[in-house]
């Protein structure tokens, strides 16, 4: 038998059995996905942002063009919201899909919206760039498969009691189907400490850096559920590398009927721009 001496069997004997088509080694550098003009795992931090739901045609496009005015990238906002209590706002559904693509359309963003099981991911195809799988379903192998075989861009969530071997498995389901356009996103796990709703595991950014060639970002408002710390872990977050940040940001906190303690207001939203610009340049230079 002929030697192969490419390397590449050498480096994929290394991946891990389970994660062939994830880890690192797979593949020569970073995978950059590109969603109209953003690139995920490229040269430029990516900030994602809107309201944790959709509430109204005039609540979504004040809040895209706060996004777009601040100098975000991509426009979120919630259709369908799982919560742990069935009684709170549980989304717009479609209605709301409208509205968001509508929105993104004026303000020229892409738009991600999460999906919680096939059903809703049918509908979201046909409204947005970008689906989300939320922690809930980090282990949903049906919806997994379902997104792989849609080959659309997609953010998967960590789960808040997941390892990062299950969080590189699940994104590995997605893949298996042909789909190799995901974006892990740290969002906290569940520990002891009760100072904030989960702890944000900075660490889970160049762990994930040093086991795939995917690009990672950090969701700070839904890890820890209070609005005065999202401006400084969302700092940390890009100190440690990551290639992107995704938070709430609502224009009348007052008023928001999901989750508005985890939320920037417009002008907070607009300072966490500045910042990670700052930082940015400063991380660029050393690294």
């Amino acid at each position: 038998m002929a030697e192969n001496n490419s390397g590449e069997g050498e480096a994929l004997h290394r991946c891990e059995k389970n994660i062939m088509l994830v880890c690192r080694e797979s593949k020569n550098g970073r995978t950059i996905i590109k969603v109209g003009n953003v690139e995920f795992g490229g040269s430029t931090l990516v900030v994602i942002a809107g309201p944790c739901a959709v509430e109204s045609e005039e609540q979504i496009l004040t809040a895209a063009l706060a996004v777009r005015e601040a100098g975000g990238n991509v426009l979120r906002g919630g259709a369908y919201k799982p919560g742990t209590s069935p009684y709170p706002f549980q989304g717009l559904k479609e209605e709301g899909l409208k509205y968001l693509n509508e929105a993104g359309r004026i303000v020229e963003l892409p738009i991600v919206t999460e999906v919680i099981n096939e059903k809703t991911l049918g509908y979201a195809l046909k409204y947005v760039d970008i689906v989300q799988i939320g922690a809930r379903n980090m282990q949903n192998f049906s919806l997994l498969k379902a997104v792989g075989q849609a080959n659309i861009p997609v953010i998967l969530k960590r789960g808040y009691s997941a390892t990062i071997n299950e969080w590189l498995n699940a994104a590995e389901y997605i893949m298996a189907e042909g789909n190799d356009k995901v974006i892990f996103c740290e969002r906290g796990i569940s520990s002891f400490e009760t100072a904030t709703r989960y702890t944000l595991d900075i660490s889970a950014v160049p762990v994930i850096k040093s086991k795939s060639h995917l690009p990672i970002i950090v969701d700070p408002s839904c890890s820890s559920c209070v609005n005065k710390y999202i401006i400084p872990l969302a700092k940390a977050a890009v100190a440690a590398g990551a290639d992107g940040i995704m938070v709430e940001m609502h224009p009348k906190l007052q008023d928001a009927l999901s989750d508005g303690m985890q939320s920037l207001d417009r002008s907070q939203f607009l300072e966490l721009c500045n910042q990670l610009m700052a930082i940015e340049k400063v991380t660029k230079t050393f690294c």
